[in-house]
Formats: C-alpha cells, structure tokens, sequence
C-alpha cells in the first residue's frame, strides 16, 4: 500500500505536524512494508529546516522526519511554499526535498490512502 500525507501546519504551535508524523511512524512501525510519503506544504515547509533545538522533554519535529526517511519514506516540500517563506535555497533536513505540484499530484494518484493535516 502506498499512503501519502499532506502536512499544511508549521512544525510548532499546534499538534498537526507532531500527529502526522506520529501517524506515519507507527505505519512504518506496525506495517513495514508500506511506502510512507510526506508532502510538506504552506507553513509546514519549516518542518524539514534541520537543527531544530526544542526543550527537554518536547516532541522535535526534525528527529520525528529524520525517523521517517531512516526506514525508507519519502519527505518533500512544496517549492512555490518554499519561496513564498524565503527558504527556497535554504538545506533541509537530510533526505527531504523540494519538490512542486506535479510530483505532488503524481503521489496523489499512486496513493491508496491520502491523510492531510
């Protein structure tokens, strides 16, 4: 099966990017062999700036995607987000991608189930 997940919320602030990855981590976790796609759009773009520093004992989103790529999912981000946030030329975290709308429709119709956030 093949699950895509659409993130649209920043990586703080409220729960949405936090669940997403919670959800996509136990898929991986509990179904193994299952293809796990995350698209990060509008502010959720922030999600995959690396060497995030959150307080003891917080959920930290980058380690959350970095757990994600590890066992074989895929992590992009919307490039016109991107610009649109001024982090185009920015590095992600290692593994995520800037991508666009055409891979994003692509995943949409290979996808079994859509989730979004």
């Amino acid at each position: 099966m093949n699950i895509l997940i659409l993130i649209n919320d920043a990586p703080y602030g409220t729960e949405k990017a936090y669940n997403a990855l919670r959800l996509a981590m136990t898929i991986q976790k509990d179904h193994p062999t299952e293809q796990v796609n995350i698209f990060l759009m509008a502010d959720a773009v922030g999600c995959a700036i690396p060497n995030q520093n959150t307080p003891q004992g917080y959920y930290n989103i980058e380690r959350m995607l970095k757990s994600v790529l590890s066992k074989g999912g895929k992590v992009r981000a919307c490039g016109t987000c991107a610009d649109a946030r001024g982090i185009r030329n920015t590095q992600l975290v290692e593994g995520a991608e800037i991508s666009n709308m055409s891979e994003l429709a692509q995943w949409t119709v290979e996808a079994d189930k859509v989730f979004t956030f």
